[in-house]
């Protein structure tokens, strides 16, 4: 999957989440988070993204790039 970090930081802080907040309900680490957020993470596995968009309440498709042919 390709995350889409603007996406994720967009809406974790319109939604008034902490990174934080987001480690502890993803119980992914915040190191990581913030790599995803900062574009840093071009590719990723399925199971993380599931976890932020969980966390965030959207779906998937919310803040992954669309995949190309």
């Amino acid at each position: 999957m390709r995350p889409n970090g603007t996406a994720i930081r967009a809406i974790r802080r319109a939604q008034k989440m902490s990174l934080r907040a987001m480690q502890t309900t993803t119980g992914l680490n915040r190191g990581y988070l913030s790599r995803l957020e900062r574009g840093l993470i071009r590719e990723s596995d399925a199971e993380p993204v599931l976890k932020v968009a969980s966390a965030l309440n959207v779906s998937p498709d919310a803040i992954t790039h669309k995949e190309t042919t």
